[in-house]
């Protein structure tokens, strides 16, 4: 990584992070986080995990990342999987065992269709 030595570095910097940001937007990126604070994993979250790496592995796909993040703040609900398709608005579910994760990756992530018995409402 170049060090940045001025504001026009830092500015040039910030227009690229910017532009790839856009880029990822407009190609429909799809993105899956899983909520892996010390509440998440004590609820399951890590075979959550597993079970929605396996099925990207087994599918074949390569359109998806796959984040970890914290304590989301929905300690009841936990595991949490959060899923982001493109500029759509977040869709964050709860409860999400292994077999949950499968369907929403199924249903949702590849098939676009929200999964509304795991989908915890205004959030």
């Amino acid at each position: 990584m170049e060090k940045i030595k001025s504001l026009e570095d830092l500015k040039k910097l910030r227009a690229e992070a910017l532009e790839k940001r856009t880029a990822k937007v407009i190609s429909g990126q799809k993105e899956v986080i899983v909520g892996m604070g010390t509440v998440g994993i004590a609820a399951g979250a890590r075979e959550t995990l597993k079970a929605i790496l396996d099925y990207i592995e087994s599918e074949g796909l390569t359109d998806i990342v796959v984040r970890q993040t914290g304590n989301i703040g929905l300690d009841s609900f936990e595991p949490i999987v959060q899923v982001v398709i493109g500029d759509q608005a977040k869709v964050t579910y709860g409860r999400v065992t292994p077999d949950a994760a499968r369907k929403i990756m199924k249903e949702h992530v590849v098939g676009g269709n929200v999964v509304k018995e795991y989908h915890i409402e205004g959030k």
